[in-house]
């Protein structure tokens, strides 16, 4: 496959035929109505993420073409319009197309293998009947393959397998038999479950009760390798699997090779409760960072639990051996061991309309209390987070009264430079923790504006907390008519008093000596009066705000 891109990109570069079709508005409809399954990619020529697609895309085309799926693209520069009716907002956006009416968007992963995979899986029935003459091929088919074998009248056991296919078949292939002599010859009882992987042992054969949750749970643990390898491509799978992750960091493939096989008993030993993958130190070493490991100092191991995002590092000036990380990892499970923390100091004063939080309060701050917490994760560096700020800051001041501020807490954490339970895709990510429900934060995706920051608040939090937005608008109006006439009725006071100041000189041009002092007297009483004034209608606009 990998020579097969790289002759497709040389191709490519030289125009010569292409697999892929080039549709355009008056032609896109009349392809999804002849095809009944095709992949559409929309694309801007100028996009990276499209130039790094386009090989690969173009070799899963010519792959496809075989099976009659055809891929096809729309170049959204000079197709506004058709990009804009099918809801394209960013580049590459790849849609699945079951004719014109059944669109669904490719969920699947940016590489010709996985194209091929995903379409693949598109195109069959979610369970496929398997023969004595199909299942050698079928058992190849993909890198995973799951075959049911049970009776034709186990109607229970047939409708739980097709309930576990419907809902995973864009991520496995499914087969089942009711064939009694070829589950035999597969060395399993009917009913019985085996998962066939190109990888590892080559299969795994499902033991437990042929419940749903029992079969979902097999096939997540079983269709991991024991030792994989950390990407672009399977992050997300691993940070989803529900279990630690325990990540081995070097530079060359030899090395990762070496320590891959040094630590398999130990991936052994925990299948199911960690997993283990290698990771390129060249390539994307700067995650040690946040695993709280040395960058640069390699080889590394380091253990990560994924659900809460708390780090276990690997002394780094240790060995990486099966004795010693197998010592390191037996503390792990029975929590002998804390997770490294990575924290700000914890600021001497908190008195702000927006609480700072640090990794060493995020559990007092935003989880142990019975507030309604909105809560930004930010980076010093994000244009966005600066943007957001001195709304954040209203916001926040929205809430700071004795009252408010016992029910709904407005704060932000650093996140490049403080552990947080969360792992953060983006920033600015802003999640609101209820009371009494601080484990199904609610992550917030409208404007950032702050009537609506307060909206999600109130409508999301437990308290239902409503913002008194229009009265401080409405009193910020008022004031702000008010000043201007209190400042003129000071100056009017003021030049009052200057005028009668002068009468009273002319009129005592006999005794100025005297006289002098009373009038100086008379006019900084009058000026002192005015100044007094304006201080005062001073003071009532900043005790109304």
């Amino acid at each position: 496959m990998r020579y097969s891109i790289v002759l497709t990109a040389v191709l490519a570069s030289l125009g010569l035929a292409s697999d892929v079709h080039d549709l355009k508005e008056d032609t896109l409809q009349g392809f999804v109505e002849e095809h009944d399954l095709s992949l559409i990619e929309f694309f801007a020529p100028w996009c990276g993420h499209c130039k790094a697609l386009a090989p690969e895309y173009e070799s899963a085309a010519t792959t496809l073409k075989e099976k009659k799926i055809p891929l096809a693209k729309v170049d959204c520069t000079e197709e506004q319009e058709l990009c804009k009716k099918y809801g394209v907002e960013g580049y590459p956006t790849l849609k699945v197309f079951r004719g014109e009416e059944n669109i669904v968007p490719y969920t699947g992963q940016r590489k010709a293998d996985a194209i091929v995979s995903y379409m693949t899986k598109q195109s069959l029935p979610a369970v496929s009947d398997v023969t004595k003459d199909s299942i050698d091929e079928f058992k190849t088919a993909d890198k995973v393959v799951l075959v049911a074998y049970f009776a034709a009248d186990d109607k229970a056991s047939n409708e739980t397998f097709t309930s576990v296919a419907n809902g995973l078949r864009d991520n496995y292939l499914f087969g089942a038999t009711n064939d009694a002599a070829l589950a035999k010859a597969e060395g399993v009882k009917q009913p019985a479950l085996v998962l066939y992987k190109s990888f590892d042992e080559g299969k795994d054969t499902h033991t437990k009760a042929f419940e749903k949750e029992a079969i979902e749970s097999f096939i997540k643990v079983a269709s991991t390798p024991l030792v994989g390898e950390v990407g672009p491509e399977t992050y997300s799978g691993y940070m989803a699997a529900g279990i630690p992750l325990a990540y081995i960091f070097a530079e060359e493939q030899e090395e990762r090779d070496s320590l891959s096989k040094a630590l398999k008993p130990l991936a052994e030993k925990y299948k199911g409760k960690i997993n283990f993958a290698t990771i390129d130190a060249k390539a994307f070493g700067q995650h040690a960072g946040n695993l709280n490991l040395e960058v640069g100092k390699w080889p590394a191991f380091a253990i990560q639990k994924t659900d809460k995002n708390q780090k276990y590092p690997y002394d780094q000036t240790k060995s990486i051996t099966e004795k010693d990380v197998g010592s390191f990892i037996e503390d792990f499970v029975n929590d002998k061991i804390q997770p490294s923390i990575k924290s700000e100091p914890i600021p001497e004063s908190n008195d702000g309309p927006v609480t700072v939080v640090v990794a060493h309060e995020y559990e007092k701050l935003v989880i142990d209390n019975d507030k309604d917490v909105l809560l930004e994760f930010y980076a010093p560096w994000c244009g966005h987070c600066k943007a957001l700020a001195p709304k954040y800051e209203e916001l926040g001041a929205l809430y700071s009264s004795s009252k408010l501020s016992k029910l709904v807490t407005v704060a932000k954490v650093d996140a490049t430079v403080n552990d947080v339970p969360d792992e953060i895709q983006g920033f600015p990510t802003i999640k609101l923790f209820p009371a009494g429900k601080k484990d199904s934060p609610v992550e917030y995706s409208g404007a950032r504006t702050v009537e609506d920051l307060a909206a999600f608040i109130e409508e999301n939090g437990t308290h239902k907390v409503k913002a008194a937005i229009e009265a401080v608008k409405e009193a910020a109006e008022e004031i702000a008519e008010e000043i201007p006439e209190q400042a003129a009725a000071a100056s009017e006071k003021a030049a009052d008093a200057a005028e009668a100041a002068t009468d009273a000189a002319k009129d005592a041009a006999e005794t100025v000596a005297d006289k002098a002092e009373d009038v100086t007297e008379s006019v900084k009483s009058a000026a002192s009066e005015a100044t007094e004034s304006a201080k005062s209608a001073a003071s009532d606009v900043r005790d109304e705000l």
